[in-house]
């Protein structure tokens, strides 16, 4: 695992950290601990633990959906997005794959988009900047202003 902090995103760069992740289950409560860690210091006014539950769903689908031929990683990024706080997740497949599903009440899966849908003020899903696909969602209000340090 391999995580990266930005120290001044309002001084040239949204983007306030990342994570690539090893496709195992194991990487899902490394993402949750890693991003309460690194968010932290920034002190966003949203809900940190609804940011934590979608990224959680997000590397979970990941790793269960996540297909390459070659060796692959689960990238995270959370950007300063305005007011909003926008994490993206990338990882190797179709985006067109990437749909809202109406689980059965007995499915084991097929719940984390739902969770997205709810929670997030928007999401979006589509071909990611390094192959395959992203799934980002935005969190309104993060920060109401941004003041530079």
């Amino acid at each position: 695992m391999a995580f990266v902090i930005d120290r001044y995103p309002c001084h040239g760069s949204p983007r306030l950290g990342s994570m690539v992740l090893e496709p195992t289950p194991e990487s899902v409560p490394r993402a949750r601990h890693w991003f309460r860690k690194l968010i932290g210091p920034y002190r966003p006014a949203c809900s940190v633990d609804d940011c934590v539950l979608l990224i959680s769903e997000l590397v979970t689908n990941a790793v269960l959906y996540g297909r390459s031929d070659e060796e692959w990683v689960v990238r995270v990024e959370w950007f300063r997005a305005g007011s909003s706080l926008r994490v993206e997740l990338h990882s190797p497949g179709f985006p067109e794959s990437v749909q809202l599903r109406t689980p059965d009440a007995d499915d084991a899966h097929g719940r984390g988009l739902l969770l997205v849908d709810a929670i997030a003020a928007s999401w979006h899903s589509g071909p990611s900047r390094y192959g395959g696909t992203v799934v980002s969602f935005e969190l309104t209000d993060a920060w109401p202003s941004c003041r530079p340090a």
